[in-house]
């Protein structure tokens, strides 16, 4: 390997460097592009595999889901069995006084129902009768009458209670100085199967 001449020199640098050139352009244009389109393919491999993980362990709880959504439809039922239904004024009657039954709390008067939508979701399947309640009782008594009552009836709810002093003027006409009257607002959900 003798000295080449200035010309062929030249020509070998400049095919040298056209060689590194290509070979560059070839790694930055198909090697690179390729090695990124493979971390590409493997992260999308890797999120679908969690994927069908998670649809495997959907399908496994599948039977649970729907034994607990048979507990929670049958639980619904037999709370709907104990709303209001049929003749509303004779049903809450009968609610209250069954439980008022041994708590010292007096509800001598009852109004006709008064059917309201229920404003609570959209779309929400119920309808609600409202009745006004007067009667007396002590401030202690009516309390946890109250109290028992919402926890005992998760379709109905008290609102709107109104206390004052139990006079012989008043509408329930008691002569005891420390009882209170009151009036009260009883929402109930009316069964959506009874009409």
């Amino acid at each position: 390997m003798k000295t080449f001449s200035k010309e062929k020199r030249d020509k070998l640098i400049l095919v040298a460097i056209m060689t590194a050139g290509v070979l560059a352009g070839t790694w930055y244009g198909l090697i690179t592009t390729q090695q990124k389109a493979i971390k590409s393919i493997a992260l999308q491999t890797i999120e679908q595999k969690g994927k069908v993980e998670g649809a495997k362990r959907l399908i496994a709880s599948a039977s649970d889901l729907q034994n607990k959504a048979a507990a929670a439809n049958a639980k619904l039922r037999t709370i709907e069995q104990g709303m209001a239904s049929g003749d509303m004024y004779s049903w809450v009657i009968l609610t209250v006084n069954k439980f008022r039954a041994d708590r010292k709390v007096d509800i001598p008067q009852f109004s006709r129902e008064v059917t309201t939508e229920v404003a609570v979701l959209p779309r929400f399947p119920y309808k609600a009768a409202l009745f006004n309640l007067r009667g007396t009782a002590y401030f202690h008594d009516l309390g946890k009458f109250v109290a028992d009552f919402e926890n005992s009836f998760p379709f109905l709810r008290v609102q709107n209670i109104e206390l004052e002093p139990a006079s012989e003027t008043s509408a329930t006409q008691t002569p005891e100085a420390e009882k209170l009257a009151f009036k009260m607002e009883l929402i109930a959900l009316i069964n959506p199967l009874s009409h």
